[in-house]
């Protein structure tokens, strides 16, 4: 049986999602340099179950923020799906397992984004798209790797905290 939520956790959930959103408009001015994925993996990792509630309002307020479009329905299976490997690794203990994700995960955002064109205007689309943004990849892949390498202890004491 599932426990019920208290008050402190949704205040926790609260704090984490207003973390997230600042944290995504605070380096909206890089392109494709960002917080996110270093903090949904630390939610997951020490917020475990909470990370569902997180992600949903997260990306509600995403489609509010900016309106609902296909980024948006990319957003709904690529958030969720680092939160699901991230928990599928979440026994290791080494800094550079979750840095080498975050990396991956950069690396890959794009080819996951592709995705909904695959179905909206075929292979060509989407790989075109996918191609197409192969620089922002890199710098996305690089800087996920590097901000998770330098971050995650700091930020993990944090979270064990809480």
């Amino acid at each position: 049986m599932k426990r019920k939520l208290t008050t402190r956790d949704i205040a926790e959930m609260g704090v984490m999602i207003a973390v997230l959103e600042a944290a995504k408009h605070a380096l909206a001015f890089l392109p494709n340099v960002e917080l996110v994925t270093l903090l949904i993996i630390l939610y997951t990792l020490y917020f475990q179950e909470k990370i569902c509630y997180v992600l949903s309002a997260f990306l509600l307020l995403e489609g509010f923020w900016y309106g609902i479009g296909i980024w948006w329905v990319m957003y709904l299976y690529v958030w969720p799906l680092l939160a699901w490997v991230t928990y599928l690794l979440r026994k290791k203990e080494s800094v550079w397992v979750f840095s080498i994700l975050a990396g991956i995960f950069g690396l890959c955002f794009g080819a996951l984004c592709c995705i909904p064109y695959l179905f909206l205007g075929g292979i060509r689309t989407a790989f075109a798209w996918w191609i197409a943004g192969i620089p922002y990849d890199l710098v996305h892949g690089v800087s996920n790797l590097i901000l998770c390498r330098a971050l995650f202890l700091p930020l993990k004491n944090v979270c064990k905290r809480g």
